[in-house]
């Protein structure tokens, strides 16, 4: 898990800065340590770094968040290869996709996804505390809004998740129903107990 565990690592980049794809011909492992805001406690330190230094806490804070969240999702597959991601998708439906960890320099995570030509992987980019798809002028302050977003959109680049366990429990199903009839901005006014507001808020998305 990005900042949480350790990840391989692709020590090359695109010469082109904003290419889409992460091309699967460029994993070449190598370890991680993360400078700045870190969980030392989960790395080692090396005398290189996958990724840059966090600018700020509020950088920091908003990784560390969306890594709970990704943990609590269940699409998301951790250091998964570009090659392993688009065998997995390409006997699933169009639009669908899943959430792993980026090969390439400077970038947390990465979304593979079938299209109508095949499997693709397009990086989601994160700058000035905002979230991002390679090549879109869109970005979010939270990852799973921009999710969302794209899943939500007309164009219906996304559709559905590829979940490591692909029945969701009925506890899941319920939250999703209930924040989709009240908005995640309503949970509190919800006449629950305290308990099952927390778990309510702890993943307020309809994905």
């Amino acid at each position: 898990m990005v900042a949480q565990s350790k990840v391989a690592a692709d020590n090359a980049v695109a010469a082109d800065p904003r290419r889409l794809l992460d091309s699967p011909a460029r994993d070449h492992p190598q370890p991680r340590v993360y400078r700045g805001s870190t969980r030392p406690s989960t790395v080692q330190a090396q005398s290189d770094t996958h990724f840059r230094t966090f600018r700020s806490q509020a950088d920091f804070s908003s990784i560390t968040r969306a890594s709970a969240l990704l943990d609590a999702c269940g699409f998301y597959w951790g250091p998964l290869t570009v090659n392993a991601a688009h065998e997995k998708l390409k006997s699933e439906p169009e639009g669908t996709f899943l959430i792993r960890d980026s090969t390439q320099k400077n970038c947390f995570f990465a979304i593979s996804v079938k299209t109508a030509t095949g499997p693709t992987s397009i990086r989601i980019n994160f700058q000035g505390g905002c979230f991002s798809l390679d090549g879109s002028k869109e970005s979010f302050d939270c990852l799973f809004k921009l999710l969302e977003h794209h899943i939500n959109s007309p164009r219906k680049l996304l559709v559905t998740p590829l979940r490591k366990i692909r029945v969701q429990p009925l506890q899941e199903l319920c939250r999703k129903s209930i924040v989709a009839t009240f908005g995640r901005e309503h949970l509190n006014q919800i006449p629950l107990n305290p308990v099952l507001k927390d778990y309510l808020k702890s993943f307020p998305f309809q994905i």
